[in-house]
């Protein structure tokens, strides 16, 4: 059975940072492209940054790029996410999600099969 964790999240003022662990277990974590999702308060859950299995590939988008940074070791099974000069506009629940392939799709949910409980990060101004 797969499992997601995330753990990190917290309150913090504008510019700060944070950092979100994903704990993965139940499947072969190394071989498939991972994800971190979030959701704000009546809006749809939204993509923010993508890795390949081997961590070589990463896809960010554009309101986060230059202060978000993803990564992952595949030997302790564990997704990261590093937040800097946080903005109030990130405020929402982070999800991680992994799919079945090596290589990330389009950071869209539809393409994510499995999804961890979600952690939340408040950013106030």
């Amino acid at each position: 059975q797969v499992q997601l964790v995330e753990s990190g999240g917290g309150s913090v003022p504008a510019g700060g940072s944070l950092s979100l662990s994903c704990a993965a277990s139940g499947y072969t974590y190394s071989s498939y492209c991972m994800a971190w999702f979030r959701q704000a308060p009546g809006k749809e859950r939204e993509g923010v940054a993508s890795i390949s299995s081997g961590g070589i590939v990463t896809r960010y988008v554009d309101p986060v790029k230059g202060r978000f940074t993803i990564s992952r070791d595949n030997a302790k099974k564990t997704l990261y996410l590093r937040m800097s000069s946080l903005k109030p506009e990130d405020t929402a629940m982070y999800y991680c999600a992994a799919t079945t392939t090596v290589y990330c799709p389009v950071l869209s949910t539809q393409f994510f099969h499995y999804w961890g409980q979600g952690t939340q990060v408040t950013v106030s101004s």
